[in-house]
């Protein structure tokens, strides 16, 4: 009979510590993010945000907020109106469409200078702006 004997010995790699607490920045997405999400990504890491915070602040869940950021979203305007406030930021710089080349350097037409007038409004303010926008919106769109 033969007797063997095993001994244990531990190996310290370089680096920091494994930590179950550190966040971990998931598997990257296989298809690129739309320019509403990549938009939703700038903004939430400039205010200092997590998905999970975002999602919190709006009632959904991380998972749900992280789709926004991946996927095509169609939002209701008090959503918007709520990122835009969870984010620090105007509705116009949470929607505008940086690929149109239609608000270059030429001058506004007027609605858009009404529009950026009422980006700067308080929140409120703006979302019963919106709402009568819409009303009207949706009259012309019935009476065509």
């Amino acid at each position: 009979m033969a007797l063997i004997i095993m001994q244990a010995f531990s190996i310290t790699l370089p680096g920091p510590a494994y930590d179950v607490l550190m966040p971990s920045p998931g598997r990257p997405s296989k298809k690129p993010r739309t320019p509403f999400g990549e938009r939703l990504v700038a903004l939430r890491e400039a205010a200092g945000l997590s998905q999970a915070q975002v999602g919190e602040q709006l009632g959904i869940t991380q998972h749900a907020y992280a789709y926004w950021e991946r996927n095509s979203v169609a939002l209701r305007p008090e959503q918007l109106v709520r990122l835009a406030d969870v984010l620090h930021t105007t509705m116009e710089e949470l929607v505008r469409d940086n690929t149109s080349k239609r608000h270059g350097g030429g001058p506004s037409g007027k609605a858009r200078q009404a529009f950026d007038a009422v980006s700067r409004l308080p929140r409120r303010q703006q979302a019963k702006i919106v709402e009568v926008v819409e009303a009207m919106i949706e009259k012309h769109g019935k009476g065509s």
